[in-house]
């Protein structure tokens, strides 16, 4: 594997794995992107707009669009048959390392508790690993959220000893710890 190349991300056209289905966001998903994503829970751990509304949903599928023409990010609804998104598993290049690839993730308020967000994490770093081939897959996890750290150990990833990272949205700003998949 190059550790030197920046990496360009591309969209798998489908996934399936672990009982779920990622695919591409669709105009059709606008009101399901606003189910998932006005929630309060969507607001506290995510940068995503509050509230989340059909403007926000355009705008955000947009900005996927956009991520996804520029190599840089490529967002998959996360399904249970291959239709009605039950959330969100995202790919991107690493602000910290370009040679590393971030994922992050979102289940909606519905669709909590039924291991949608490990298994997502789960197809989604395997892909990565096999047909990306980063330096290395992170997760960069607030210290409060209990969930995602535990949505983390069931995906074999493990917390780095890295200074945390700070980041800025909507005025807030989130300190995470970064966690790495063990190889």
């Amino acid at each position: 594997m190059d550790t030197n190349r920046t990496l360009t991300l591309v969209a798998p056209t489908r996934l399936e794995g672990y009982g779920v289905r990622l695919r591409a966001w669709t105009d059709a998903d606008l009101a399901d992107l606003v189910a998932l994503y006005d929630d309060p829970e969507m607001a506290r751990w995510t940068p995503v707009a509050s509230p989340f509304d059909l403007d926000a949903a355009r705008a955000y599928l947009a900005g996927a669009r956009e991520g996804l023409a520029e190599g840089r990010r490529v967002q998959l609804a996360v399904t249970t048959d291959g239709a009605l998104p039950r959330g969100e598993v995202l790919l991107f290049r690493s602000g910290a390392d370009e040679r590393d690839l971030e994922l992050a993730y979102g289940v909606g308020a519905a669709h909590r508790g039924q291991g949608l967000a490990g298994r997502a994490v789960r197809l989604a770093a395997e892909y990565a690993v096999r047909e990306i081939r980063p330096r290395r897959v992170v997760l960069r996890i607030a210290a409060a959220n209990a969930a995602s750290e535990a949505v983390a150990r069931t995906c074999a990833f493990e917390l780095t000893d890295e200074p945390p990272v700070t980041r800025v949205s909507r005025g807030r700003e989130a300190v995470l710890r970064t966690w790495r998949l063990r190889t």
